[in-house]
């Protein structure tokens, strides 16, 4: 099988790979995310054909929004400003190539699932903790897309009304108090409120961020251990109740802010515990980082192409 191009298209950053029949990287490039919708279209036509070399056939792009599958279209992103998209005709009419899109975390619960932590088990919950929260569930071996594909939107559960606003529209969706955009949100804050503190010293001139929150707590401050302490209990708490719900035997955490592994993980393990229904009576659940990291997308979504692509 020749290899293909897979894109993870985020809110942040386009990340694009070639990659072989085995799951093998054979060739990346990275750029961040445009703003409008037309040089968005440009910048992922110009990376795939810088890629498209040495027979590849086929691209995959998985996409942080509602993708109609089987139309190949974006109907909505809440991070991104692309509506009603027909990306797949788009990009493949325009580069040639045969063309599969969808969601993001459907992508990455696809690589994870034929390459990575999930390989061979039957019912996995994937949740991405990046900028938003995505998820994917995989139901007796078979990614669920739900009747309309746009299932494991689970990001936008509302868990705090009235909260922050979330890209969405909705106020206090899962993602703006578990993800990225709150561990942004909740370093800003600490910053302003003690500038000599570890977080604002790391952050520097810069506006605090939250990698910066990772740096201080790996130097032990105590105040960006709490953060993810915060963040961990949120994300925690709501894996517990997609458990509930879903009965996954596994539940893989995936995406850039789980590269903090665990800082996050550790108090997220936790608040699952103390969250989820009779854990006393159930078969253990374990909640693993993702082993193909944060290219498990753009793995996911070539394996696709492969697989799928006319």
């Amino acid at each position: 099988m020749p290899p293909a191009v897979g894109i993870d298209l985020g809110g942040t950053k386009i990340a694009a790979l070639r990659v072989g029949e085995s799951g093998e990287l054979l060739a990346r490039l990275e750029i961040a995310t445009p703003g409008d919708t037309d040089s968005i279209v440009d910048e992922v036509l110009r990376i795939t054909a810088a890629l498209a070399v040495d027979g590849v056939g086929a691209v995959g792009i998985g996409v942080a929004g509602m993708v109609d599958f089987a139309a190949g279209t974006l109907r909505f992103a809440p991070n991104l400003p692309l509506r009603d998209l027909p990306l797949r005709d788009i990009i493949g009419e325009r580069s040639g190539l045969g063309c599969v899109v969808d969601n993001d975390a459907n992508a990455a619960g696809r690589g994870e699932h034929l390459f990575g932590a999930a390989k061979g088990r039957g019912h996995v919950l994937l949740v991405t903790v990046g900028t938003g929260i995505g998820g994917a569930i995989v139901t007796n071996g078979k990614l669920n897309r739900g009747a309309h594909g746009f299932a494991a939107e689970i990001g936008h559960i509302i868990v705090e009304p009235g909260g922050p606003e979330c890209g969405c529209g909705n106020r206090g969706c899962w993602e703006q108090v578990a993800s990225g955009q709150a561990l942004d949100r909740l370093a800003r804050a600490e910053a302003d409120r003690d500038p000599a503190g570890g977080i604002a010293t790391v952050a520097g001139d810069r506006p605090a961020s939250g990698p910066d929150v990772s740096v201080a707590a790996a130097n032990g401050d105590p105040a960006a251990s709490a953060i993810f302490e915060e963040i961990g209990r949120r994300l925690g708490e709501g894996i517990a109740g997609l458990t509930n719900v879903l009965d996954p035997e596994l539940v893989v955490v995936g995406g850039g802010v789980a590269e903090a592994g665990d800082l996050l993980l550790v108090p997220t393990r936790r608040a699952f515990s103390d969250a989820v229904e009779a854990v006393d009576r159930r078969p253990e659940v374990p909640i693993v980082t993702a082993r193909l990291g944060a290219d498990a997308g753009a793995i996911g979504a070539a394996a696709m192409a492969m697989e799928l692509a006319p």
